[in-house]
């Protein structure tokens, strides 16, 4: 009797193990994760301006924007571009033009959402502006990653 209490407790515990993790996984198939509060209101609202500086460091994969970048952009366009460490030096000397303003790195996040890339995630500050972007086109592939960090953003006149 205690043996077959024994493997119906086993039964039961096992079935419910598996019912757990196909809830999970058939749960989270084919949704993103949205984002919410603050971060949620400042994907829609921030806006660029005409006038600000950011520090750019661009990193992962197999690209010709690698580096570190202290921009300055001025009516949507990158106005200077100066390189802060080797690489970045490097891209500013030979393809300046390479050198993006957010509005362009919210662009290219769009672009790779509208691909249906493998990751397009963003984190931004309580003001709005993205601090953070990172892209994976397919997982699977090697060197097809972005990494964008924005740090030190100064609108102009803050």
């Amino acid at each position: 009797m205690t043996a077959v209490r024994s493997r119906a407790r086993a039964r039961a515990a096992s079935a419910a193990a598996v019912i757990g993790v196909l809830m999970c996984a058939t749960s989270a198939c084919g949704t993103e994760t949205a984002p919410s509060g603050a971060a949620a209101q400042s994907e829609t609202n921030w806006e660029e301006p005409s006038l600000y500086t950011y520090t750019l460091k661009s990193s992962e994969g197999e690209r010709t924007l690698l580096g570190t970048f202290r921009v300055t952009v001025r009516d949507g366009e990158v106005a200077k571009a100066v390189g802060l460490d080797e690489s970045g030096r490097r891209v500013v000397k030979q393809l300046p033009g390479e050198v993006p303003t957010i509005g362009e790195l919210l662009e290219e996040l769009e672009q790779a959402r509208s691909d249906r890339a493998d990751t397009a995630e963003v984190e931004y500050t309580a003001d709005g502006h993205p601090v953070r972007i990172s892209l994976d086109w397919d997982k699977n592939a090697i060197d097809d990653e972005a990494l964008y960090v924005i740090s030190a953003y100064e609108p102009a006149g803050a």
